[in-house]
């Protein structure tokens, strides 16, 4: 069973040895590393959207190190705790899959029996999600235009990604759960120092957002201690702090060989009503 539906027409898909294909005869085919393109054209906002090659790359092998480990246990637990048995989980944002095949491995071995799919805008990003999370439905598509049917999912994930709270809410079915992960107040602190004259924390609240509850919000804490340059301007080229950071602050924050920082996030529990 797919989770997918066709861009095109809205029918469900089939998967078959090497494309989907709906009951209208549109057919997607699937590239050499598992993932298939649902994004048509006149959903692009640029001719390659999304988080470009050497950037997912670097992310990639920043997360292979285990620095965000705390996190992607906590989301795990968390969705050990909300998604019923046999489980239909979206990851939307995926990015490199980290996450993705951490919760669906986790669901798994919990004995849920979850059917996952995994969505991000950046094809460099799913084409290394489907490598790393192979039992999981990877594909390039666009949050806003989910290729999903209305009311099909048990659980949805979003890491750092845009909240595209309509879509979500359509594709979650009533009762469902979605887990939102944000960053929490000091997260990055000590980046933030060497960056900027007058570093800020990030704000902090709960937003009642349209047709759904908060169930809770967990926090998770910890420190990494970054003892390489590459793995300093690998988290840097994370941040949102790359694309407004002045040239003196950052200048200063790669010229470091070493860095402790504080890794501090908060999920969001939520319910769909």
């Amino acid at each position: 069973m797919s989770l997918f539906r066709c861009p095109n027409c809205g029918a469900p898909l089939t998967r078959e040895e090497k494309l989907y294909r709906c009951l209208a005869g549109h057919v997607h085919d699937i590239a050499a590393e598992g993932y298939v393109h649902l994004l048509p054209a006149n959903q692009k906002n640029s001719k390659m959207p999304g988080d470009d090659k050497a950037m997912v790359a670097a992310r990639a092998d920043f997360l292979a190190k285990g620095y965000y480990a705390p996190l992607r246990q906590a989301l795990c637990d968390a969705a050990l705790a909300y998604a019923p048995d046999h489980a239909a989980v979206l990851d939307c944002g995926a990015g490199e899959g980290y996450y993705t095949e951490g919760v669906y491995r986790a669901l798994a071995e919990g004995g849920k029996d979850p059917c996952m799919a995994a969505i991000d805008i950046s094809k460099f990003a799913v084409r290394r999600c489907a490598k790393q999370a192979k039992a999981v439905e990877c594909a390039v598509a666009s949050a806003y235009r989910l290729p999903l049917a209305d009311e099909s999912c048990d659980l949805l994930l979003n890491c750092f990604s845009p909240l595209a709270l309509e879509e979500f809410s359509r594709v979650l079915k009533s009762g469902g759960v979605m887990l939102y992960v944000v960053p929490a107040a000091r997260h990055l602190m000590e980046m933030k120092e060497v960056l900027y004259d007058e570093p800020y924390e990030n704000e902090e609240k709960l937003t009642p957002y349209e047709g759904f509850t908060y169930c809770e919000v967990r926090e998770v804490e910890s420190f990494a201690e970054l003892n390489e340059s590459a793995d300093i301007a690998a988290l840097f080229g994370m941040t949102p702090y790359a694309w407004k950071t002045p040239r003196a602050g950052r200048e200063r924050l790669l010229a470091m060989e070493r860095l402790g920082v504080t890794l501090s996030f908060r999920i969001h529990v939520l319910r769909k009503n």
